[in-house]
């Protein structure tokens, strides 16, 4: 099936490399790289798995060679009970490796079992390691996050898979060395019948294989899109609205579109998928018995004793088994490893973009922050969200951000915090660069009360830390200063009541207290610089002027290290007691000063303030 290619569903970037002769190539990278992760999961495990595994192939072998013996033993002429006795040291050299090799399996598929877990949790660790550590920008741009989406659905679980993979490949190694041998010895001409019987299978397989991953990568788009649509609807808070708006059908016909286009998609694949195999196994057939007939002649013509027929026969369904398990083993590895590249691939990248904040000057103590001519835009964004943007804020000094809605506020904030770096421009801490110093300690001296701030399904002490250890005086002390101290108390365990009503014994909190619990995890933190994005938002009129209190008291709780404050409101009539605020307009600066020369300026602040306090003036 063809995808649209004007979809807005339809990964367009460019296929990665998934030719079969590409893939060969990267097979003993990937299974190395993917052995590493298991030797560091568990060191003994991988040596145990791998070890064993080769020790029953070879076991396999040793059981062929004995079932010839026998075989000899009891075609050669002679009474039968001198046979039986002469075939009895054969007979129980195969009881002994058929034993021996059974309990070495279920040996080794034990310690392969408890290896894929630790596996599994090293990989996806990994994964989270690099996607909470990369550049906020990163999380903006569209096709890092359809590659992060491929890493996590199937890449890191790929790591594992190839590790298996690996094994078998390993495994079916040692089978096929040893039915190699025996064949050499039985008759040599057969082996390479058998290589060429299992190849049309391995080709239709593989090209299967390629297929399917062309088909997920062509839909991760839409497939992430049908992920949001199914939490959409299977998540307790947007149900009210969905309820309340009848979105219901709205939602189930979007989610139909993609939803639709994934299961053409993988109707057409199964199709093609079908028809690969079907070319495969007839082919394959066909191999088979040409190589058995080629037997029949070897064995009317004499050229081999009726003994050694079975033996080659036994050899030849062994050999032919290994070759299969090979070529299967190489299949797991070659589909596994599409996705696995997938996981390698986007870890390099994620590295890429986390290494330039890895190091950095240490961090001075807080003096002031000076922004001068930013300018910044997000990834493919057309235009500017902020442009040659200038201001100072002071140690203690209480900074208003304002302007309508898209003015840039948000953005200057948190390239403030350091969490975006501009495009142009530079910001200083204390004078110091801010791209030059080290991220996570500027980090540690800016506390943030953001507008999009996050439920946490933790518990209410958890939220407020946000897992620092802090002790109880001071988390109550923040919850109080947020005018949520009460709230929390009232809850069935206080502080340490789980704030998430999807789990048992969780507890939902209003948009307004989440909002006061996000305001205590800001001041909690006590730190020198504080940013507060739109803070009273879901607050009423008497919490609003209550929490505007707590910010000033917060500012001046310490005389010998005041706070400073950079408060981002639309309610002008919260920022009158800012020392200055700056107007934004268009991701520029229009305007900047305390209030009184703002209203002085007639300007856009003076405009905005006065159709606000129109609206409550009869």
């Amino acid at each position: 099936m063809e995808l649209a290619p004007h979809s807005l569903w339809y990964h367009e970037e460019a296929l990665p490399q998934t030719r079969l002769r590409t893939i060969v190539r990267r097979l003993p990278a990937l299974v190395r790289t993917a052995l590493k992760l298991a030797w560091k999961a568990s060191p003994a495990d991988t040596a145990a798995t791998i070890g064993l595994n080769v020790i029953v192939g070879l076991l396999g072998a040793v059981g062929l060679l004995a079932t010839t013996g026998v075989l000899d033993a009891l075609l050669t002429g002679g009474p039968a009970p001198d046979r039986l006795r002469a075939a009895m040291p054969a007979l129980i050299g195969v009881a002994a490796a058929l034993t021996a090799r059974s309990l070495l399996q279920s040996t080794a598929a034990w310690t392969q079992s408890r290896l894929k877990p630790r596996v599994d949790r090293l990989a996806e660790r990994r994964l989270f390691e690099l996607t909470t550590a990369v550049a906020l920008r990163a999380m903006d741009d569209a096709d890092f996050y359809d590659a992060m989406q491929r890493a996590r659905s199937r890449g890191a679980r790929g790591a594992a898979l190839v590790v298996d993979a690996g094994v078998g490949l390993i495994t079916s190694a040692a089978g096929i060395a040893a039915a190699a041998g025996t064949l050499a010895v039985l008759h040599p001409v057969l082996l390479p019948l058998l290589l060429v019987s299992v190849l049309p299978a391995g080709w239709a397989t593989a090209h299967s294989a390629r297929m399917q991953y062309q088909v997920i990568y062509k839909l991760s788009t839409s497939m992430r899109r049908q992920w949001i649509l199914s939490d959409l609807m299977a998540d307790r808070r947007p149900a009210p609205e969905i309820r309340a708006f009848g979105m219901r059908d709205f939602l189930l016909e979007q989610y139909d579109d993609v939803a639709r286009l994934s299961e053409n998609a993988h109707v057409d694949l199964a199709r093609r998928q079908a028809l690969a195999r079907f070319a495969g196994e007839a082919t394959n057939g066909v191999v088979a018995a040409f190589v058995y007939a080629a037997l029949g002649v070897l064995l009317m013509a004499g050229a081999v004793p009726l003994a050694i027929v079975g033996g080659t026969v036994l050899a030849i369904r062994m050999g032919r088994s290994s070759l299969s398990a090979l070529v299967g083993a190489a299949n797991d590895v070659y589909d596994e490893g599409l996705y696995f590249s997938d996981y390698l691939d986007f870890c390099k990248e994620a590295e890429h973009r986390t290494s330039q904040h890895r190091l950095g000057l240490p961090a001075p103590e807080f003096a002031g922050v000076e922004v001068h001519e930013v300018s910044f835009t997000y990834p493919g964004a057309e235009r500017a969200a902020l442009r040659d943007i200038s201001l100072k804020i002071g140690k203690g000094e209480v900074i208003a951000l304002v302007g309508e809605n898209g003015s840039g506020k948000t953005t200057l904030a948190k390239i403030i915090a350091g969490l975006y770096e501009p495009d142009s421009g530079t910001v200083l801490w204390d004078g110091a660069p801010l791209a030059l110093l080290d991220r996570d300690a500027v980090r540690q001296k800016i506390a943030m009360i953001p507008q999009d701030h996050t439920p946490w399904p933790l518990t209410a002490r958890q939220n407020i830390t946000a897992g620092v250890d802090i002790d109880d005086d001071a988390v109550i002390g923040a919850a109080e200063l947020a005018g949520i101290h009460r709230t929390i108390e009232e809850l069935p365990e206080g502080y340490d009541t789980l704030l998430d009503p999807r789990f048992k014994m969780g507890h939902e909190l209003s948009g307004g207290q989440w909002q006061r619990v996000a305001a205590a995890r800001g001041f909690c933190r006590r730190a020198p610089l504080l940013l507060c994005d739109e803070p009273t938002s879901a607050l009423d009129p008497r919490a609003e002027h209550a929490f505007f209190d707590s910010i000033r008291h917060f500012a001046e709780t310490d005389p010998a290290a005041p706070q400073a404050i950079v408060l981002i409101t639309h309610r002008l009539t919260s920022v009158l007691m800012a020392d200055r605020i700056y107007v934004l307009a268009g991701g520029r600066l229009a305007e900047s000063g305390t209030h009184p020369e703002l209203m002085d300026l007639g300007g856009l602040y003076a405009s905005l303030f006065k159709l606000q306090a129109e609206a409550y003036t009869p």
